[in-house]
């Protein structure tokens, strides 16, 4: 009998770093496959600021409840993924212990983030650091400065408060607060913002080129205001609602609309515009990772409408979808799938209405109309992963980790477009490829290295970055 217990014992806990996860020895258990395993409990630990019953939420099973002992690891990977995918932790392991009735208590250890950031900040005027060299010669006339304050987890409910106070080539002073979790069924949220911003360059046009016109005066050629607000409903694990509206003032230039630079800016002959807009959407994630996904489904659509009526000005409604495709090979291999579809009516639309297509390897050029649709693929290879010790302690963050993945990846893209905006790379196929490097690092932030080529000939090395909270 001792030697039977101990078995049962040695079996009960499985754990392994690269899952997070531990699994019981349930084939030892003394339970039938249709009765289950007994759930008598579930803890945990390491959640200083974060509020127990936020992950409890986002565990699937409770106590009282029986899992088959062929479902185990499966459901304990679900919940350590669920949990994780809170973003509120860098580190999130479970296991279990049987109980002398034979049944399980269920732990999870979590370790915080760090929420609170007050941060300086040196932005670019421009689209990406590859323009700023190349157009522009890094010229530090072009940044914009100041200091942000997020807290990621204000109240210790996933609630976000942000505030940015910006100077330079820009002015941006704004105020936002989301709190996915504002009822008491944990279904609800809600989301409120307000900013003024300042300009000092736009861009009015895009030339036949593709390339988009700036206009520049003394002073600032562009001063706007918004307000908004959200309400977002998640009564399940993986999929969420969210209706939104808001408000907004924009002021320009008064030449901007002139016919030497572009009167189809606002498609209307006044300098200024006061518009609402209006959104709904549905979504569906579902990966084990949502900042870097290597395995499961994103997808989504929505329909938004700007302005009160239907035709002329700036109103205009949009419809848009996606869908995401991640999938794990042997042998450390990764691929995904993306595509994604809008469609912006009537087709007479303001120029700021114009929506962008988004191609890897074309991101020197502008490439926006009223309709568009893109298909991505990437191939990738996880070559390493290690961690970085810290030299000093810091209890948040012990160590940096790092993985690398070489990759390499191929798009398609078509962007239509009426006379008024058509350009060369408008109604037509377009089709980029490429290779690289992901470097994947603290709070799944991650560093794009990519040469990417298109079908102009051209080719070139582009720097990427995303992730994080």
């Amino acid at each position: 009998m001792h030697k039977k217990r101990l078995f049962i014992l040695l079996f009960c806990f499985v754990s392994s770093a690269g899952t997070l996860f531990a699994q019981t020895g349930s084939d030892s258990l003394n339970l039938t496959d249709s009765a289950g395993i007994l759930i008598s409990s579930i803890n945990i630990v390491g959640n200083r600021h974060t509020k127990t019953f936020i992950l409890l939420r986002e565990i699937h099973f409770k106590a009282g409840d029986r899992i088959k002992k062929g479902e185990l690891a499966a459901n304990f990977i679900r919940a350590r993924n669920q949990v994780y995918n809170t973003n509120l932790f860098t580190e999130v392991t479970v296991d279990s212990v049987v109980q002398p009735d034979m049944s399980l208590a269920v732990n999870f250890t979590v370790r915080e983030k760090w929420y609170v950031f007050p941060t300086p900040q040196f932005q670019l005027a421009d689209r990406s650091f590859n323009e700023w060299i190349k157009t522009y010669n890094a010229d530090l006339r072009r940044v914009v400065y100041g200091v942000k304050f997020v807290h990621y987890n204000f109240s210790g409910r996933r609630d976000q408060l942000r505030f940015f106070l910006l100077n330079g080539y820009a002015r941006n002073i704004s105020a936002s607060y989301s709190n996915p979790y504002s009822n008491r069924a944990l279904t609800e949220g809600y989301g409120v913002s307000a900013g003024f911003t300042q300009n000092r360059e736009i861009g009015y046009r895009t030339s036949y080129k593709n390339r988009l016109q700036l206009y520049r005066a003394e002073g600032f050629v562009r001063n706007s205001f918004g307000m908004s607000a959200a309400y977002t409903r998640r009564k399940g694990f993986f999929k969420s609602s969210s209706f939104s509206t808001g408000l907004t003032y924009i002021n320009i230039d008064e030449k901007i609309i002139s016919p030497a630079f572009n009167p189809g800016y606002f498609n209307d002959n006044k300098k200024y515009q006061l518009f609402p807009d209006f959104g709904f959407g549905i979504n569906y994630v579902n990966t084990d990772n949502n900042n870097y996904p290597q395995k499961g489904l994103i997808y989504g659509a929505g329909i938004s409408k700007r302005g009160l009526g239907f035709t002329g000005g700036i109103n205009n409604t949009t419809l848009a979808a996606s869908f995401s495709k991640f999938i794990t090979h042997k042998k450390n291999w990764f691929s995904n799938v993306r595509a994604s579809g809008l469609l912006k009516v009537p087709f007479n639309q303001a120029y700021i209405n114009l929506a962008g297509v988004g191609l890897r390897g074309l991101e020197y050029y502008v490439i926006s109309g009223v309709a568009n649709t893109t298909l991505k693929y990437t191939l990738s290879k996880k070559l390493v992963a290690f961690n970085l010790p810290i030299p000093f302690k810091i209890k948040t963050i012990p160590f940096i980790p790092f993985r690398i993945y070489a990759k390499t990846y191929s798009d398609l893209g078509f962007t239509y477009a009426t006379d008024q905006s058509k350009t060369m790379l408008n109604n037509r196929l377009l089709y980029t490829g490429g290779f690289g490097l992901d470097i994947v690092t603290l709070y799944d932030i991650v560093l794009k290295l990519e040469y990417s080529f298109n079908q102009l000939g051209e080719k070139g090395l582009f720097l990427h970055g995303n992730g994080g909270f």
